[in-house]
């Protein structure tokens, strides 16, 4: 059966050798309340053991777009699995949830199993970081779909949150404070216009500028930053009124997500740090800050709501527990994300 089917592509047996390659990196991800083990039809989560008086299951999916590319062109597999639960598990923290499991989906032209193994060791590093468990996942070979040696990615979280307790921005009014927790560089957003920079400047991966500390492919690589430890400690400590995750969009699309009607945001220019490789790319480019910040995250992955006079109190919780935070801004009673010189 193998070897017919071997003959339109697929190689069944290389997809058995991926499973069992993978199978130590999903076992570090395994929680108390995971039924059952590797293979079965349908991962299994166990509900019984939380005391939610009004629990609601919180949902996303997403993948890592082109940034795969960069990734394929220097044949490096390790960290994009880490990209794709960030950007899954960061939609739901922002709404206020606990992630509980991952599942992810493979789709590539041919397995390699040591390539698969490699993307299933990010994703299974990702979910380690967020206290996520690896449930299942689909790995298609898919011969005249996808190119040798090219794949794509999708993954899908699953977070648990007492209603009460979800964060929907309702509560947000003018005058509240504006936290940005810093991001790890380009995250995996807006690697189109990257790779069009990279073509237009004749720019290769390879290549180390005197503005940056590492080649232009190992800051492109770096994988997005997972808040959830980070926004777990900060709702120990104060009222989160609201989260917006800095993804396609940049500033202006994500920020309004979480306002009420009517009101808008101003934020503070020079009031972070920006990543190096950022700087990099709005100077190749050409962009003024107004345009970077529409479509980069310009050095803030995630923006927090809280009340003015906790804003003391907010900052001390996330260096506590290593994450660098700014006051960048505050919101206004007049729609729309302004930028403001200070």
């Amino acid at each position: 059966m193998s070897d017919v089917y071997k003959t339109a592509g697929v190689d069944v047996e290389a997809g058995y050798q991926a499973v069992e390659l993978m199978k130590k990196h999903i076992t570090r991800t395994n929680r108390a309340e995971v039924i059952g083990g590797v293979g079965a039809f349908a991962g299994l989560f166990d509900l019984t053991g939380f005391s939610y008086d009004e629990p609601v299951l919180v949902s996303g999916t997403d993948g890592v777009g082109t940034k795969l590319k960069i990734a394929f062109e220097l044949d490096r597999h390790d960290t994009v699995g880490i990209d794709l639960v960030a950007m899954c598990v960061n939609d739901i923290v922002a709404q206020g949830a606990d992630p509980l499991f991952f599942l992810d989906y493979i789709a590539c032209g041919k397995t390699y199993p040591e390539k698969i193994e490699q993307i299933v060791k990010g994703i299974a590093d990702g979910c380690v970081q967020s206290g996520t468990a690896l449930i299942g996942g689909e790995t298609a070979e898919m011969p005249g779909m996808y190119q040798d040696g090219e794949y794509d990615l999708a993954g899908f979280v699953v977070g648990i949150a007492n209603k009460p307790d979800l964060i929907s921005g309702t509560q947000i009014q003018a005058g509240d404070a504006l936290i940005g927790l810093a991001s790890s560089g380009v995250h995996s957003n807006g690697f189109s216009l990257v790779r069009k920079i990279l073509s237009d400047r004749n720019l290769k991966l390879t290549d180390k500028p005197s503005e940056l500390t590492t080649t232009i492919g190992e800051a492109l690589l770096k994988p997005t930053k997972i808040y959830y430890q980070s926004i777990s400690q900060l709702k120990k400590t104060v009222k989160v009124k609201g989260i917006s995750h800095i993804t396609g969009g940049g500033f202006y699309e994500n920020l309004p997500r979480i306002l009420p009607n009517g009101l808008g945001a101003d934020i503070w220019l020079n009031s972070w740090e920006i990543p190096e490789i950022l700087t990099f790319l709005q100077t190749q480019a050409d962009l003024s800050i107004q345009a970077a910040l529409g479509v980069f995250n310009m050095g803030i992955g995630m923006v927090v709501v809280v009340a003015q006079d906790e804003v003391d109190q907010a900052l001390e919780a996330l260096q506590a527990c290593d994450s660098l935070a700014y006051l960048i801004g505050e919101v206004t009673d007049k729609s729309g994300v302004k930028l403001v010189e200070r």
